[in-house]
């Protein structure tokens, strides 16, 4: 049985989002005056969010169901049903905070005065969360005698604010803990569970084994039930991007405090079709995303992420080459060679089976190539580098021209006036070739060079 392996989410995306919050942030600056936050528009909201949020950290019931409509029947119901699936899990903190308002269309034909509020859901699981999970909830809010209520969590999915659903909105949550992970799924599937807690706990010693870098030497793993309910863990409501990937590793790459934390998510479909080797890679690879998040930035290329991520999994197995890279093993024996490195593009959930196939071999095959050649100390070393971006992966660099910067995005609209080579803001590729001259000795094109002639080399050997 094939390995499948496993995706992340898109950086590219990631970097979007980035780049909107900050316009969003920055707007004010230029306004005409002083902007107040929705929660200080609004006291009286944020008080039963507040309210609610207590309610769910002592198990109050009543009090959690308090906030809500009891003229929408059908949410309450739900709602009731998702804190008796919060009664397990162990929580350490919960709050709720009002973001905005107007973050949908509300339908119409509804009594009384509403709101269209976007919410953020901050929590943290008591013994594994050194900081809060991140979601997002978009919510409908009415006034019934003077105070607001909440009477849906379903009215923005029209207009695609669906919101980042949890384990415990889609049903019971069953929990196995292990000495190193903590997994929680639904509740049919005791044994899935057993066998994911086992493997991470193997895993976690296997990454820290391989990445000397500072890590909670913990991971939690969150196991739905289908893969469409995957989707909604990843705030979405169309599973066909995620169909075939084993499992996603979720967090905010690059960010040392408060960092939000980090979730391996299981597809359900896929998981079950590896093999006892590819269930083993699948969650030391995701390990090693979570172990190794806050040296991965925007500057660190995803081949170089989820290559070493797939060389700490395959570490010590003495797998083949030919059987590990199976796809591109194909492609080098009917002359396909690959030109470049893989790009972030290669990587993307809608890239196609062999395409993202060979793109995870090749970057596998570079990372085990740096390995072979310079030592996994300099792996560890260039990994650290790469993802400092350019001022400090140059400290100590080889002196040199800037060699292109061939793999690097085209940008969109006209090209920036010419403000001089040195001005100019580094694309990521150079600074990729500043990393790898500082630590490896050679620039990125003699890399690539090298790589091409790895990869034909193992792959026609065998």
């Amino acid at each position: 049985m094939s390995e499948q392996r496993a995706g992340r989410p898109s950086r590219a995306r990631a970097a979007g989002c980035a780049v909107l919050c900050g316009v969003v942030l920055l707007a004010p600056l230029t306004g005409c005056g002083p902007r107040t936050s929705s929660a200080a528009r609004f006291p009286d909201v944020q008080r039963m969010l507040d309210a609610r949020a207590r309610a769910v950290q002592h198990r109050d019931e009543a009090g959690f169901l308090a906030a809500v409509d009891p003229r929408a029947a059908a949410f309450r119901a739900r709602q009731r049903a998702t804190f008796g699936n919060l009664a397990g899990v162990p929580l350490t903190d919960w709050h709720y905070d009002l973001e905005s308002i107007g973050a949908f269309p509300l339908p119409d034909g509804t009594a009384g005065e509403r709101l269209a509020a976007k919410i953020r859901l901050r929590y943290r699981l008591k013994g594994y969360d050194s900081a809060p999970v991140n979601a997002v909830q978009y919510l409908t809010l009415t006034e019934r005698d003077g105070r607001w209520l909440i009477s849906s969590d379903t009215d923005g999915a029209a207009s695609g604010r669906v919101g980042t659903r949890q384990l415990w909105d889609q049903g019971p949550v069953r929990l196995v803990r292990g000495r190193h992970s903590l997994v929680l799924g639904g509740a049919g599937h005791q044994a899935r569970l057993k066998d994911l807690a086992r493997r991470a706990d193997q895993a976690v010693p296997a990454v820290s084994a391989a990445w000397k870098g500072e890590w909670a030497g913990k991971v939690v793993v969150e196991a739905p039930d289908s893969v469409e309910r995957m989707a909604q863990l990843m705030g979405s409501d169309d599973p066909s991007g995620y169909v075939g990937i084993a499992a996603v590793t979720t967090g905010e790459a690059g960010v040392r405090a408060a960092a939000p934390a980090d979730r391996v998510i299981i597809n359900p479909d896929a998981y079950e079709e590896l093999n006892d080797l590819g269930r083993r890679v699948v969650l030391t690879h995701e390990t090693t995303h979570v172990a190794t998040r806050t040296v991965t930035t925007a500057d660190t290329p995803l081949w170089l992420s989820e290559g070493f991520a797939d060389w700490v999994a395959y570490r010590g197995t003495r797998r083949r080459a030919t059987v590990a890279a199976p796809e591109l093993t194909r492609a080098v024996h009917n002359g396909d060679l690959p030109d470049r490195l893989p790009t972030d593009a290669d990587f993307g959930f809608r890239a196609g089976a062999d395409r993202l196939a060979k793109a995870y071999e090749g970057s596998w095959l570079a990372c085990r190539m740096i390995a072979a050649k310079w030592g996994e100390a300099k792996l560890l070393a260039f990994y650290r580098a790469a993802g400092q971006g350019v001022t400090k992966a140059s400290v100590g660099g080889a002196a040199g021209p800037m060699e292109a910067a061939t793999t690097a995005p085209t940008p969109a609209g006209p090209a920036p006036p010419a403000t001089g080579a040195r001005h100019r803001k580094p694309a990521r590729a150079d600074r990729t070739d500043r990393a790898l001259r500082s630590q490896l000795g050679v620039g990125l094109a003699e890399f690539t060079r090298q790589w091409r002639a790895y990869v034909r080399k193992v792959l026609r050997s065998g």
